[in-house]
């Protein structure tokens, strides 16, 4: 199989890791040591493309948002999911840039994803977003859940993502050569009436969106980068199996029989069934660390058709 352009989603820990409280400067000693992997594989000659999460930075916009509403308008999530995106998309931008001296362009596209107004999600509101409450007054108006011992959350909507409005201008830049990071946190979700777009309030999972993106540019190999090495059957039980590779057909069966919780590797595991299914040839999902290694097979779980 020859690999040539390469979707890479990172995972939240590429920006904060465990423990950290999230600073600037934490976060881009992060994503520093983070783009020393990817400009490696630049410099053996891979297009890639990256996406990457937004949880902890858009919880703290929205904190920052309830916390001045009394002092400046509060703004809704799909803004703060563009937020999010140019923060983050800025300081990955800066990285590479200062890391490759010119030898490629860097271009982040704050991008828009199309979701169906109609997506059952929007009656069963089921992802948790923004601070935690010791009470439910502040969310008067709003759909919440109580977690116990922690609070009351807010919870939006995470309808399944359709398409990118930035489709045409994402496939261009790759053609031209320039690195590009788009549909960062999911992509700023948005639904069209009468031909006219509206942002909503709502969350898409990074990781679909991720699969949309890889259809979209012909990626050959979805990477998608989370806190473990390995796909496992039985995870975190005394019978855990570590899964190398799995073709699609393994895939599938194993989403069936519930090994992947909706709230971990559940949608990664779906992700890559979809790109397979829509013609991708391969999806490595692994550690941020064993990056390198599992590009040339020596670590992650592989997924074949």
């Amino acid at each position: 199989m020859i690999i040539k352009t390469i979707v890479i989603a990172l995972g939240g820990n590429a920006l904060i890791r465990h423990s950290q409280k999230g600073t600037l400067e934490e976060q881009l000693e992060n994503i520093d040591d983070t783009m020393e992997q990817i400009v490696k594989l630049i410099e053996e000659g891979y297009e890639i493309v990256l996406t990457h999460g937004n949880g902890p930075q858009v919880g703290a916009i929205l904190i920052q948002q309830e916390e001045a509403k009394d002092k400046v308008p509060a703004m809704p999530l799909d803004v703060c999911g563009a937020m999010s995106q140019g923060f983050i998309g800025y300081i990955i931008q800066k990285a590479l840039d200062n890391k490759l001296k010119g030898k490629k362009s860097v271009t982040t596209v704050v991008t828009q994803v199309l979701v169906d107004k109609n997506d059952p999600a929007f009656q069963n509101p089921t992802k948790p977003v923004g601070p935690f409450y010791s009470t439910p007054e502040p969310l008067k108006g709003k759909r919440y859940v109580h977690i116990p011992n922690k609070g009351y959350r807010r919870v939006v909507p995470s309808p399944k993502p359709m398409d990118i409005v930035e489709r045409q201008s994402i496939i261009d830049l790759v053609k031209k050569g320039d690195i590009v990071i788009a549909c960062g946190g999911g992509g700023i979700p948005v639904i069209k009436e009468e031909g006219i777009l509206k942002g909503v309030e709502a969350v898409i999972d990074k990781d679909l969106a991720g699969e949309v993106l890889a259809q979209a540019v012909g990626a050959d190999l979805f990477v998608i980068l989370t806190d473990v090495e390995n796909v496992c059957l039985n995870y975190g039980t005394p019978d855990e199996i570590k899964l190398n590779n799995l073709t699609l057909e393994q895939a599938k069966q194993y989403m069936e029989e519930g090994h992947f919780p909706p709230g971990s590797m559940g949608p990664k595991v779906q992700a890559a069934i979809n790109f397979l299914e829509h013609g991708g040839q391969a999806v490595i999902i692994t550690s941020l660390d064993k990056l390198t290694q599992a590009i040339k097979r020596n670590a992650g779980t592989y997924i074949t058709r």
